[in-house]
This record gives structure tokens, sequence and C-alpha cells, in this order.
């Protein structure tokens, strides 16, 4: 039976109509991205085999290119699709941070940070640099590395916050482990970083590692700072 031929409120694209994307599963709405489905399958049915084969929903997102065309029902024109809604969708975050008259929502910020770092397969620390009303300025992604770690150069940061004219900063980096516990040496480059910072009047406002999911640690929240 396909979709069609399902009462109307039951098919995914009626059902978002009438109820919002919320009440849809995520098989329901990757299927709306796919259109369509396979000989004897619906775009439901794949789309929840793809995402039991992948485990879930994000790690399809973040399946590389020949990986991802591989799949039954994708190929280059779905991923291309894909990587420009993912796309569109971070910088509608970074917009709705940028319209802020001042950066007071810790939720908006995570879920950017959360955004932009997650799905890195190696460590990427970042910065996100306010001015003296804590309106974002820029977010730049500063230093990368392996799959253990990233080396951070505190000079580096000090001369693109000046750069920027930065009244604020507040540091994000990823775990590719998807543990957003710190480390010690978490700890210890945050206090250089701060110490740094605090000689040309700039402020640290939070250190926040992203990990798996909603793992998200925040060090001013952990009284880390």
């Amino acid at each position: 039976m396909s979709i069609t031929d399902w009462p109307e409120l039951e098919r995914p694209r009626e059902k978002l109509l009438d109820r919002g994307p919320g009440a849809l599963s995520d098989a329901e709405l990757l299927a709306i991205f796919l259109r369509t489905g396979i000989p004897g399958k619906t775009a439901v049915d794949l789309a929840r085999e793809l995402i039991n084969g992948y485990g879930s929903l994000r790690t399809l997102f973040e399946a590389d290119q020949k990986t991802f065309c591989n799949g039954k029902g994708l190929g280059t024109a779905k991923y291309v699709q894909l990587q420009a809604v993912l796309e569109m969708s971070r910088r509608y975050l970074r917009e709705t941070l940028d319209r802020s008259d001042a950066l007071n929502s810790p939720s908006d910020t995570r879920r950017f940070l959360t955004a932009r770092l997650r799905g890195y397969p190696h460590e990427v620390f970042a910065c996100l640099f306010l001015d003296n009303r804590h309106r974002v300025i820029r977010f730049d992604e500063m230093f990368t590395g392996t799959l253990d770690g990233a080396s951070v150069h505190p000079r580096e940061v000090v001369k693109r916050a000046l750069a920027h004219n930065a009244a604020a900063v507040i540091f994000a980096h990823n775990h590719p482990s998807g543990v957003a516990e710190p480390s010690r040496a978490d700890e210890a480059l945050t206090r250089r970083l701060k110490d740094a910072l605090a000689l040309v009047d700039i402020r640290v406002l939070d250190h926040l590692i992203i990990g798996d999911g909603e793992d998200v640690v925040s060090f001013a929240e952990r009284g880390l700072l």
C-alpha cells in the first residue's frame, strides 16, 4: 500500500500540517525529505530501514558522501540537498544569535555551538566573540586536532579577540568521544586563556564542551571559571 492510500491524517505531510513537525517521528520526518520510496517500500518504510541501519537519524546525517550515497534510495542529489538543509539550520541558529540585543539565552548559545561542533570526527576549538553588551561579533573555529585533542595557543586567541574588538568571549570545543566531561587539561587551558585575556581586559563568560546528544558541560555552571 502506498502512502497516498493511507488515511489522510496518517500521511507524514498532512500530519505535519495538521499537528506540527513535533508530532512526527524521525522516520516520518525523513520520509518527507526522501519524498519517494523504492519498489516494495514506501518512503516511511525506507526511512525506518535507513535509521535502523545507521542507528540514529544523527548518524545518518553525519555520514560521509560515499557512505550516504550507498544507502538505498539515496544518492548524490539527496546528499547535496541534505547538506544544504543542515547548513541552513546552522545559519538560522547563527542569525538567531546575531539578532539578539544581548546574548542572554544560554539555550540558544548551546544549540548553535552544538550544531556547529558536534559532528566533527576530530577536536575543534572555537571562540564566540562578543561586544560589551554581549552581542555576537563573530564565531571562529580557531584550532583543529586529532581524535584526542587540539593544540590551542592563547596568544592567537588574544590576537583574534583584539582584532574583533571583543569585550567578552565564550570558548567551546567538542569531544569526539561523545563524553563532555572536562579533563584536567581542559581546566588548565581555560585558566591560561582567562589569565591571558584578562591582561587586555577581555572577560571569559564560559567554556562549553560539546559531547554526544544533549551532553554539554558549561564551565560557568560548574564553577570552573
